[in-house]
């Protein structure tokens, strides 16, 4: 996992910097127009200079009662083009959190936090596959009540522009596309295939007759929608993304409609009737250039300023100089240009949610989406955050509100792992296995009503009675076993291993695991994870396979540790020496007011973590990521029973600590 690093540069800035400013902060402390918070380090950057300071205090969702007019692209002759909200002249200063990456009861945590870094709209994505995990079963509740977050963003005082998809990208699985869409063959996603499109219009049939209340011109907070996402960068079809324009018309959108793109793939992504808005890195005179050449004589909306980047397994920690961010903002201040934050606070990949890139090698999406946004993963303020406020504080004509208490964190006593559990000895707990003559991929088992399965594990085990060169085709990554023995691994660029001689049968056993789906380029399109054809030894095809889905879902875990604790699983005591994937249970104890933290998995090597009914997310010696997020609004008072699925060896303690180790 690399050197350790008791706190990263930027944890130590953003604590030297909270502890500085804490008597300020619980104070209620708000810097009045142009007031300066002389922060150590920062620069004297030129600030805007409009003509006249900004004040919106009249233009948000509880004071703005007439809502005859909307957000408008504007035009005044001999002026510049600008937007209007409400007949009022109004730039957005965006923010991008995504409810789904963030625990329920720390939304209003994190809007606040936005609103008083002096940003007035946020900014989200809709994940279908989350939304609707099987084919017309929709879940709106608990984390991703999306209804919710945009109402409480209205009681913030806050807009919303929101981004439906049907594609997002995201960095999230597929895209933000379900799997069951792949059980079809044929499917040709992002097209106006017909198994694609039927599919999306009983999705939007469902999430638009939500949307449509929650509309400027209804009295909500929604004042944009976004068609699709960054369609150009795939354009495969020039019938597409019309065909998504007209469908959330036709279904009562009534608000802006706008479509988002980088630089390069700006002329393919735009259609007629529809705003053009930009996505970049830093301020490019030249994008907005091409731009204006798309569309003359509209104002411009930055739809994505990228203020940081996401991380994959293998790869370094991605992170951006505060001081560019601060000197782009005020560029687009003083030029007048709208903008959206991504992300203002970037959350957590938490279960399986994460996606992959594939640039010739599968990668999948850490766990951890802290994005080196404004505002970290848990929720704790930055240098960026306190350059932007100062800068948002000095354009503003009234005081921004008071700065939010920090997000108390703790470091908790160390777990030692009581009892274990084999992978072999769960087989017994769970669903029957799928009986198949052949492999089947995971998005094709006959499980869930039909659906398939979209996330976790496969186990595939068939007899062999000889063995020879043997091969698969895995995605992502396989553990080999004859019986209970590792004898090796495969992935995408490693299809074959040896399989030793033998003289009595044994059985073959491959798990494989979906370490996220591709969310970018023309790879969506397959995706399909476990065993995707044959398995031969000495060219040979292999038959007679029983396949075990291991979702790892709550009801899952339900059923190996019951709720009053009495295992109905027999766990064991944790051996010595411990090889091979098994789950670990130990307690984490803390105190009557559960904080915040951090699990340190020093001495373990791959798998996943799972407290009081929720996955934390993958961790991996891989690194860059060295931490797990672990909310306190999770936690229960005195004890809370830790599991780790691990996929190698068992390691000795599970750590917490107050700092992250991105």
């Amino acid at each position: 996992m690399g050197p350790r690093a008791r706190s990263s540069p930027r944890r130590r800035w953003t604590r030297a910097l909270a502890v500085a400013f804490l008597p300020l902060i619980l104070s209620g402390f708000a810097p009045r127009p142009r007031q300066k918070l002389g922060l150590p380090g920062a620069s004297a950057q030129p600030r805007p200079a409009p003509s006249s300071l900004f004040n919106w205090s009249h233009l948000t969702p509880l004071e703005l009662e007439d809502r005859a007019a909307g957000l408008e692209p504007q035009s005044p002759g001999g002026r510049k083009p600008c937007f209007t909200l409400g007949g009022h002249k109004f730039q957005v200063f965006g923010g991008s959190i995504h409810y789904f990456r963030v625990p329920r009861a720390y939304w209003g945590d994190r809007l606040r936090k936005l609103k008083a870094c002096g940003f007035n709209t946020v900014t989200t994505y809709v994940p279908w596959n989350l939304h609707e995990p099987e084919r017309g079963k929709f879940d709106f509740s608990g984390n991703l009540d999306m209804e919710a977050f945009v109402l409480l963003a209205a009681e913030m005082g806050l807009w919303v522009i929101l981004r439906p998809g049907p594609y997002i990208c995201s960095e999230i699985d597929l895209g933000g596309l379900p799997s069951w869409l792949l059980q079809d063959p044929k499917m040709v996603l992002r097209t106006t295939y017909s198994g694609f499109v039927e599919a999306v219009d009983k999705y939007f049939d469902h999430l638009i007759s939500r949307v449509v209340p929650l509309q400027y011109r209804r009295g909500g907070p929604i004042i944009a929608v976004q068609v699709e996402n960054e369609y150009g960068s795939f354009a495969k079809d020039r019938s597409y993304m019309p065909y998504l324009q007209k469908a959330l018309l036709e279904r009562g959108i009534v608000e802006l409609l706008m479509t988002s793109d980088d630089a390069e793939n700006l002329l393919k992504g735009h259609i007629k009737g529809v705003l053009a808005t930009i996505n970049m890195n830093s301020f490019q005179k030249r994008d907005f250039k091409l731009l204006s050449y798309v569309q003359s004589n509209k104002p411009i909306m930055v739809m994505e300023f990228w203020v940081g980047w996401f991380d994959t397994w293998g790869s370094e920690h991605k992170v951006k100089n505060p001081k560019d961010v601060e000197e782009t903002v005020t560029k687009f201040i003083a030029s007048e240009i709208s903008f959206n934050v991504y992300m203002f606070h970037g959350g957590t990949n938490f279960g399986f949610m994460n996606g992959a890139t594939d640039f010739g090698i599968h990668q999948g999406v850490v766990t951890s989406y802290d994005y080196d946004a404004v505002l970290t993963e848990a929720g704790d303020y930055t240098e960026k955050y306190f350059k932007l406020r100062r800068l948002f504080g000095s354009v503003s004509a009234i005081p921004l509100p008071p700065l939010p208490e920090l997000t108390p964190k703790a470091e908790y006593p160390s777990v030692k792992p009581s009892l274990y559990l084999p992978l072999w000895d769960v087989l017994q707990y769970l669903n029957e296995p799928v009986m198949s003559n052949t492999p089947v991929n995971m998005e094709n088992l006959p499980i869930n009503g039909g659906n398939g399965q979209s996330y976790g594990f496969v186990l595939y085990e068939t007899l062999i009675c000889s063995g020879g060169s043997l091969r698969a085709d895995v995605h992502d990554t396989a553990q080999v076993f004859l019986n209970e023995v590792n004898i090796g691994h495969l992935h995408d660029h490693a299809k074959t291993l040896t399989v030793p001689t033998m003289t009595t049968c044994q059985l073959l056993r491959i798990l494989v695991e979906n370490q996220g789906r591709v969310n970018f380029s023309w790879k969506i399109q397959d995706q399909r994870k476990g065993l995707t054809g044959s398995v031969t030894i000495n060219n040979t095809p292999l038959q007679g396979f029983a396949i075990y889905s291991l979702e790892m879902t709550m009801s899952f875990f339900e059923r190996l540790c019951s709720s009053s604790r009495l295992r109905s699983a027999t766990w064991r005591p944790v051996p010595k020496v411990c090889l091979g994937p098994a789950f670990y249970l130990g307690t984490l104890k803390v105190d009557s007011s559960p904080k915040d933290t951090f699990l340190r998995l020093r001495t373990w090597n791959s798998g996943f973590a799972f407290i009081n009914g929720h996955n934390l997310g993958r961790y991996s010696i891989m690194g860059p990521q060295g931490t797990l997020y672990l909310p306190g609004a999770w936690l229960h008072p005195e004890d809370n029973e830790i599991i780790l699925f691990e996929k190698r060896k068992c390691g000795s303690y599970i750590q917490t600590t107050d700092e992250p180790v991105l």
